[in-house]
């Protein structure tokens, strides 16, 4: 009887899947490294607030300011944040529109890997270039033993700081290699070799558009505004696709300004300057300050606390648990400065409290993601952080002006919540509802003062703080940070495992934003040598376009971005880009602070993306709710946002009182 022998085939499969296995162990590898760098990054983080709160004791109680903090930070910032980017794109923590994907998924399923594998590809080249760009700085830095601080006083070498941007962008690449495979092997479990001869097709189409249109495009003569244009809609484009935003706008930026001038090495040169010196300022501390401080107090329960004192404040009320709901989101807005932390504090405290009570599921969710946008705009508040840092404006300034178009929101929620439950009870209701709700876990004023007393603790020394001079608001944030952390353990409530938990993410989120903000400064390098921003500055200009007009057509525009995109990347493309236009018209830049954040927090509401819609239904999976219901839950809340712009627009000075002379 003959051997069998084994055709081609089944070897050639053999041999792939033993590919596959062999590379999943590399990256299983691989994962750990990263994970061990995202510890350490971790742990950076959480000693600058130490090193913060430590040189505020100093300068205010001794008189003796510890020299050299602002350098430490600065620079601490950009080694923990390249330390932990690779763990990010192995967590999927890194910033994407993917409901596109989505859309694939459901009509056309095995496209969605392919795609992924295109993703992660470009991802790697990305990083691949931002590797080669920090290598010379590196090496300058090490051979000309390059030093930060005064010699004699306060200095360090910077070339270690600058190794781990290089070796961060390194691994970096690695994960999106290690993505690659992970992602090619899902399309040969799914359709076997047919679907690896696809991907290979696909990849070779891809090319060959590069290097085709690459050239033509290089030659064609076309003027600086013509290519900035292009790029800003491929940038939309790629976007739209999946990839993700921090890598879409530092490769499209990369390659703007290879087309502007004409050479590599410019691009080369503005990649450098960003991965090494661009984050290295003091005013991004404030970005994983405000995370941390955001965390620990959800996880220090003072959500759930302000909650119950709200409910039981508004129990005679009509609706009373949803106004409720509004009023513990404003302060916790007020500690927090997020609206992601608000969401999913108040749907695991909120929703099923309201549900018991005769509330409808989809009200209940609905109050919860409407009333989280407050987050956003009510001091501290990162996207005025971040746009403090695009205007060049005071954030202090805007934290005090974001102040009473806060209360006037939280206001106009709650007026509408009483409105609806007292004349369309239907939509409020499941049940017949009593007059209020009972909450048992408030006994008394003196117990309801107990229970606000670290929050209104919090605001006091966090606000207090920053208005009364004695800290900056990006020491406010590790200020905050501590006074959460010593409550929590006080009170028990942060094993050292919840505390960890709280720390990783607090690196996560905050690398994610912080590398959005590093790309898009390569991008708005592009459009600035573009002479996109002056040129859209002189075109509104010609249609004779009043402020009024403008700003109406500027929410529009971020509205819809926002139905895509996340808040820190809209602010982040589109300001730039609008406020030299607003500067012309006579607009008040604090005002155009306050009426940007607000159109993007409209953004978090609204399908398809709709952030805070996506976090309560990621919260209650297990209870039940879907994505349709918050949606539909959310509408007056948006209808109320809509018309809290049109009061700004029409009323300016609302969102412009800094009470500065």
């Amino acid at each position: 009887m003959a051997d069998h022998v084994p055709d081609s085939n089944t070897l050639s499969e053999a041999g792939q899947r033993s590919a596959i296995t062999f590379a999943t162990l590399a990256s299983t590898a691989l994962k750990r490294v990263t994970e061990f760098m995202s510890s350490i990054g971790t742990v950076w983080f959480f000693a600058l607030v130490i090193l913060i709160c430590t040189e505020i004791i100093a300068r205010e109680f001794f008189l003796s300011p510890i020299r050299g903090v602002k350098e430490i930070v600065a620079y601490s910032v950009v080694g923990a944040a390249f330390l932990q980017l690779a763990n990010t794109v192995f967590a999927e923590r890194m910033a994407r529109a993917d409901f596109m994907l989505s859309i694939f998924g459901k009509r056309l399923p095995a496209s969605v890997a392919v795609i992924e594998v295109v993703v992660s590809i470009i991802g790697l080249i990305a990083m691949v270039l931002l590797a080669q760009a920090t290598w010379p700085k590196l090496v300058d830095a090490f051979v000309e033993s390059e030093i930060v601080g005064v010699p004699g006083e306060f200095s360090f070498q910077v070339w270690p700081l600058r190794c781990l941007v290089f070796v961060g962008s390194v691994m970096t690449a690695l994960a999106f290699l290690a993505r690659a495979i992970r992602k090619s092997s899902v399309v040969f479990d799914g359709r076997g070799n047919g679907g690896l001869i696809g991907l290979g097709v696909t990849l070779a189409i891809l090319a060959t558009l590069w290097f085709t249109l690459f050239p033509v495009v290089m030659d064609a003569g076309l003027s600086t505004f013509a290519i900035g244009a292009i790029l800003l809609a491929t940038l939309i484009v790629v976007v739209m696709s999946g990839v993700h935003i921090g890598v879409a706008m530092l490769l499209i930026g990369f390659i703007g300004l290879w087309l502007l001038k004409g050479r590599i090495g410019f691009g080369y040169s503005m990649l450098g300057l960003a991965g090494n010196e661009f984050l290295a300022n003091y005013y991004f501390s404030a970005v994983p300050l405000f995370v941390l401080m955001g965390l620990l107090v959800a996880a220090a329960d003072i959500g759930r606390e302000t909650f119950a004192v709200a409910s039981w404040l508004t129990r005679p009320i009509r609706g009373g648990l949803g106004i409720a709901t509004v009023g513990a989101n404003a302060m916790f807005a007020a500690i927090t400065g997020s609206s992601v932390a608000s969401a999913t504090v108040f749907s695991k405290v909120a929703t099923p409290e309201m549900i018991r009570h005769g509330y409808n599921k989809q009200f209940s969710v609905g109050v919860v993601a409407g009333s989280s946008v407050l987050g956003m705009l009510i001091p501290p508040s990162l996207l005025l952080i971040v746009y403090g840092f695009l205007a060049e404006q005071s954030v202090g300034h805007l934290f005090i002006a974001a102040i009473i178009p806060g209360f006037i929101l939280a206001t106009a929620m709650s007026l509408m919540i009483w409105l609806n439950a007292t004349f369309r009870p239907h939509t409020v209701f499941e049940t017949a509802p009593g007059a209020g709700s009972d909450v048992d876990a408030i006994s008394g004023i003196g117990h309801a003062a107990l229970y606000l007393a670290p929050i209104i603790g919090l605001i006091v020394l966090v606000l207090g703080g920053i208005y009364g001079g004695f800290f900056t608001p990006t020491e406010g944030g590790a200020v905050g940070s501590a006074g959460a952390l010593i409550y929590a353990l006080l009170r028990g409530r942060l094993p050292m495992q919840k505390l960890w938990q709280v720390m990783v993410e607090t690196g996560q989120i905050a690398t994610t934003v912080l590398f959005l903000i590093l790309a898009a400064n390569i991008f708005t390098i592009m459009l600035a040598s573009s002479g996109f921003v002056q040129n859209i500055g002189t075109l509104i200009n010609s249609l004779d376009l009043s402020l009024l007009q403008f700003a109406v057509i500027y929410v529009i525009l971020l509205v819809i971005l926002g139905m895509f995109l996340e808040s820190v990347s809209i602010m982040l493309i589109v300001v730039p880009i609008a406020l030299p236009t607003v500067a012309a018209l006579g607009g008040d830049p604090i005002w155009f602070g306050i009426l940007t954040v607000i159109a993007v927090e409209i953004g978090l509401l609204t399908p398809p993306f709709g952030l805070s819609c996506y976090v309560v239904a990621a919260t209650l999976k297990d209870k039940g709710i879907d994505l349709t219901d918050i949606f539909r839950g959310v509408k007056p809340f948006v209808l109320v946002m809509f018309l809290m712009t049109i009061l700004i627009i029409l009323f300016p000075s609302l969102a412009s009182m800094t009470f500065q002379k």
